[in-house]
């Protein structure tokens, strides 16, 4: 009987260990605004909308200024036009452009900056900047 006991009980560590084991989380922390985005950050479904509301809109980066923040073009327009940098995200064009380092906060006007897009943007490229 308590070969059995000492069994069970083995078994059901060993299912709380490999479960603990298996459970992930990534999480980004940012000095800047300590703002901290957890999960993975998508190109197609939290960067791109950003982009298409407050930056692609006309005379801004819809085609008339570089680089185009369309829909359609935006992902190549970065990562080919070197706005990007994997290697040191926080010295990619976009985040300095977006934070103010370069200029002022872009997307210009506060109604056009949401809060988080600063923090998406650092996450989605210290992720490797995938076109997800």
């Amino acid at each position: 009987m308590s070969k059995k006991i000492i069994g069970i009980g083995f078994l059901l560590a060993m299912a709380v260990i490999f479960t603990l084991n298996s459970c992930s989380k990534t999480t980004t922390v940012l000095v800047d605004n300590a703002v901290a985005v957890t999960g993975t950050v998508s190109f197609s479904k939290d960067i791109q909308p950003i982009l298409t509301k407050s930056c692609a809109v006309s005379g801004c980066h819809s085609g008339t200024i570089s680089p185009n923040l369309g829909a359609a073009t935006a992902y190549n327009a970065l990562v080919s036009g070197n706005f990007v940098s994997t290697g040191t995200p926080t010295s990619s064009e976009v985040y300095l452009w977006l934070t103010g380092k370069r200029s002022i906060a872009m997307p210009a006007g506060s109604t056009n900056n949401p809060s988080n897009i600063n923090a998406l943007m650092l996450a989605w490229i210290e992720q490797g900047a995938k076109n997800n």
